[in-house]
């Protein structure tokens, strides 16, 4: 099969509207969390979230435009465009023969919830007459940020959404890989976004106990690891990857960032929104992955943890880590202390904080781990509050969703 590099990068997101932003806060351990501008929050159990401060469309397409797309859909313009423009591909030039070659993949697990709610209280604001935009249903169905990417690029390869919750994203990524070494096509952006903070999802969400409600300490509120979690914390954006035949970027003379080398699938089958202790999803998930980029627990030297600050969640997947790598020196840290919980959207923003891990050595920290679980196994290398230099040769990245669905990809140094 054929090997798949990773090429170009884009990002929107709680800590910036560009990757080198977005790294540069990732890094200094900040985070992206604060009072929720987007409703009035008054009679929520929860006033805060990870919201993408300072976007303007109109930075990527004509105003009236972006008027057809849901906000998730113009994230996914604004991430791919600076992806694609790092790959330093021209697709105007490029000839449609080609382009024939070029795909997308491209994920949410909500899609446009915000046009949905948004048309919804029109209806029920009126006299019942079903009066509805005409762009309800294309600016609402999760695939549209897919096919809007192709239609922007006149790309004619393999063009589809996945969804499968906060997996999303990663299984976009890994369908993508899987797409490409299969020879199915030169080239595939893949990634996924989300803009999930609306009265509907904050309210289901709070309904169902997933969310904090430290109110009080909105930045500290996501924390991984710690005794003291109480939940996730909401955030927006986009992740955008380049994905290209190995020997195509290279002809190019292509900047390849990493190698993606492997992805493995699985399913907790076991409850509709949690987890089991022993993490068997996770666990197979991760040995699934090593076994496609035929490498042993000891070839990882950094895992991007789902970890998204919840009581059960948080623990399921570090006794799945345990069982896979026990023993071994594996540095692992949970991102999502800093961006708060992308949903859909996270797999994408993390494949991209692993590349840059496994480019640059160094593992970024956890933030707000205070006071360790201690029902954390027993020899985990966790690393907190600030980055740690190390070789990385390999970098795990996992995620997981509702539902059970747990994805992880694999990315190599190069």
């Amino acid at each position: 099969m054929k090997r798949v590099a990773v090429t170009g990068l884009g990002a929107i997101t709680p800590l910036g509207n560009s990757v080198a932003e977005f790294w540069e806060n990732i890094l200094a351990g900040k985070s992206g969390a604060g009072p929720i501008t987007k409703f009035d929050t008054s009679k929520f159990k929860t006033h805060f979230a990870h919201e993408v401060k300072g976007f303007d469309i109109g930075s990527y397409v004509d105003r009236k435009e972006a008027r057809k797309y849901d906000l998730f859909t113009q994230y996914a313009i604004a991430a791919a465009d600076e992806a694609v423009k790092d790959a330093r591909l021209d697709f105007d030039t490029m000839p449609q023969q080609e382009r024939f070659e070029v795909g997308v993949i491209w994920a949410s697990g909500n899609g446009g919830i915000g046009t949905f709610e948004e048309q919804l209280k029109e209806f029920h604001s009126g006299d019942g007459t079903p009066r509805f935009n005409p762009f309800f249903i294309p600016k609402m169905i999760v695939d549209i940020a897919a096919g809007v990417l192709s239609i922007k690029y006149g790309l004619h390869g393999p063009n589809y959404a996945t969804v499968s919750a906060c997996a999303s994203s990663n299984t976009a990524i890994i369908s993508a890989f899987d797409t490409i070494r299969l020879g199915k096509a030169t080239i595939m952006i893949a990634g996924g976004s989300e803009a999930a903070i609306t009265q509907s999802s904050i309210g289901g969400f709070n309904a169902s106990q997933a969310l904090s409600k430290r109110n009080d300490s909105p930045q500290t509120a996501s924390r991984p690891f710690d005794t003291d979690r109480d939940g996730f914390v909401a955030g927006e954006g986009a992740g955008a990857l380049i994905l290209e035949d190995w020997d195509h970027a290279i002809a190019r003379g292509a900047n390849i960032y990493a190698e993606i080398v492997g992805g493995g699938m699985a399913a907790d089958a076991y409850h509709l929104t949690g987890t089991p202790a022993d993490g068997l999803g996770a666990r197979l998930g991760m040995e699934k992955a090593l076994a496609d980029a035929n490498l042993q627990p000891s070839d990882i030297n950094y895992i991007n943890a789902h970890a998204t600050s919840t009581p059960v969640g948080d623990l399921s997947e570090l006794n799945a880590i345990h069982a896979v790598f026990k023993g071994q020196d594996v540095a692992v840290s949970a991102t999502k202390s800093m961006t708060g919980h992308l949903l859909g959207a996270a797999g994408a923003i993390e494949s991209i904080i692993s590349v840059l891990a496994v480019r640059n050595d160094i593992v970024p920290p956890t933030i707000n781990l205070k006071n360790p679980d201690p029902a954390i196994p027993q020899g985990l290398h966790l690393v907190l509050n600030t980055p740690e230099k190390r070789t990385i040769n390999y970098v795990l990245n996992n995620t997981f969703g509702f539902g059970g669905h747990t994805a992880t990809s694999i990315f190599k140094k190069v």
